[in-house]
């Protein structure tokens, strides 16, 4: 896509669900082997009361929408943050949805809008990202 394609308000979205197995994969990557992540008899024992996906994978979605679907191929991410509000649970359903925030023509920047959303559209992550597209 590019920039000047781009209007404020305009989305993506993408949805998946995160497996253990898939958990378990992103922990030997990423060497976050946090046993909140990995250990099911001492998730038990945290506040959530199971295992929970690791923040960063679910925030992978961004990344995956922004560098390959929108704006798409020649992205590159100057920013990221996230705020986690709720848990994502191994086999929950999750949205993420980018949208345009703002445009910043000069120097070809996008400020996006980067939250996921469980089935019910309740908010697991709220954040922003600065992007450069070609």
């Amino acid at each position: 896509m590019r920039f000047d394609d781009l209007k404020i308000g305009q989305f993506y979205e993408m949805s998946r669900i995160f497996t253990q197995q898939e958990v378990m994969d992103f922990a030997k990557l990423s060497y976050d082997t946090n046993p909140i992540h990995t250990d099911s008899e001492f998730a038990k024992t945290t506040q959530f009361g199971q295992l929970i996906v690791p923040g960063f994978l679910t925030g992978s979605m961004f990344s995956a929408i922004i560098g390959t679907k929108f704006p798409g191929f020649g992205s590159i991410y100057l920013n990221q943050n996230m705020s986690f509000r709720k848990p994502v649970f191994p086999n929950q359903f999750v949205t993420a949805v980018v949208r345009v925030k703002d445009l910043f023509p000069d120097k070809h920047r996008v400020l996006l809008e980067t939250n996921c959303y469980d089935e019910n559209r309740v908010l697991l992550i709220e954040g922003t990202a600065l992007v450069k597209l070609p």
